[in-house]
């Protein structure tokens, strides 16, 4: 975890608000160049790519500029720490499992009629789609977990920050065609659960495996529609049947109330495989304060307190004289056996 930059809560605020300008201006630019540099089928993945490089590059140059990050492609959520591809995998695992629960859910609750291309050419194709997510879900990381998110987090609290960008993500998702009020709550609970991935891990890696896998293999391995577009797969094509609120009819997965249950549930499970990770990534700072003290010259000065610091006398020389003998013992008189006198004289 990071040490607060200098600078208070206001200017963290304007910061965000610079960043949430760049994005609307870097993905309009993304389009224009992508119409420009490639045709109708390429446009999607390149747009993607343009997208992501102008934010990743956008950004690391706020950082450093209004920031002095050093390192600013890393501190907007791309460190290249040990462990790095190990988050990624994680990510990818929760969202094949997120995926692969409401797909079963499906064909439990009414059934998913697919139909599989055997051309050899749609095999391509299919590379090419899933760098797209690739694209789209790093796009996505970066706009809604990076530079912006940091600044708001620095302003508001991580509380404050994952609520508003929720808010944000569901208002620029909302603009695309089919969006309802269920699919704007889908919305609000993935933005929630990606920003708790973020957060506890400290980088976009969790978060963009997660975003790339739930996506991804939802419309790559079972053809299903992912935000209304349903030919993302050239090789699987998917019609799922059932109730709307279970389906979400054309919009897809995003727009059933059944996902966004499942999207609040999988919070806890984030919390539970970043458990290291956040030990790991968001131990408190330890910040010195007050002067160096020399705890040597402070004892030194207070025995010479309370001792003086005049130097001891020198001991006086004693004289050790030789040892008188000690005097005779007294003789006891023998006393007279019976019948035996003494010559008193």
């Amino acid at each position: 975890m990071s040490a607060p930059e200098p600078g208070g809560r206001l200017r963290a605020y304007w910061q965000f608000l610079l960043a949430v300008l760049y994005f609307f201006v870097a993905r309009s630019l993304a389009h224009h160049a992508a119409i420009g540099f490639a045709g109708e089928q390429w446009e999607p993945l390149v747009e993607q790519a343009f997208l992501a490089f102008l934010l990743l590059m956008g950004y690391a140059a706020l950082g450093f500029w209004l920031n002095r990050q050093l390192y600013p492609v890393s501190t907007q959520g791309l460190p290249r720490r040990p462990g790095w591809t190990r988050e990624v995998g994680l990510g990818l695992a929760a969202g094949w499992g997120l995926a692969l629960v409401c797909v079963l859910l499906l064909a439990l609750g009414g059934g998913i009629a697919i139909s599989i291309s055997t051309r050899a050419s749609a095999w391509g194709w299919l590379v090419a789609d899933a760098a797209f997510f690739a694209l789209a879900a790093l796009g996505e990381e970066i706009a809604f977990r990076g530079y912006g998110f940091q600044r708001f987090v620095e302003s508001v609290g991580p509380i404050g920050a994952t609520i508003g960008f929720a808010a944000y993500y569901a208002i620029v998702q909302s603009q695309v065609p089919g969006s309802s009020r269920a699919s704007i709550m889908v919305f609000v609970a993935l933005s929630l659960l990606l920003s708790a991935a973020y957060l506890r891990t400290r980088a976009i890696w969790l978060g963009w495996g997660l975003n790339f896998a739930w996506k991804a293999s939802r419309a790559l391995l079972f053809g299903l529609a992912v935000n209304g577009v349903n030919s993302h797969s050239p090789v699987i094509q998917g019609d799922a049947m059932g109730p709307f609120w279970l389906t979400g009819g054309g919009f897809g997965m995003e727009g059933s109330w059944v996902t966004f249950i499942l999207l609040i549930a999988a919070v806890p499970v984030v919390f539970r495989i970043t458990r290291e990770l956040d030990f790991k990534y968001n131990a408190p700072v330890i910040v010195p304060g007050g002067i160096p003290v020399d705890l040597d010259a402070a004892a030194r000065a207070q025995h010479e307190a309370a001792m003086g610091t005049a130097e001891p006398a020198d001991p006086a020389l004693i004289q050790i004289g030789p040892v008188a003998p000690a005097p005779p013992l007294p003789v006891r008189p023998k006393e007279p056996a019976d019948g035996q006198a003494f010559d008193l004289q």
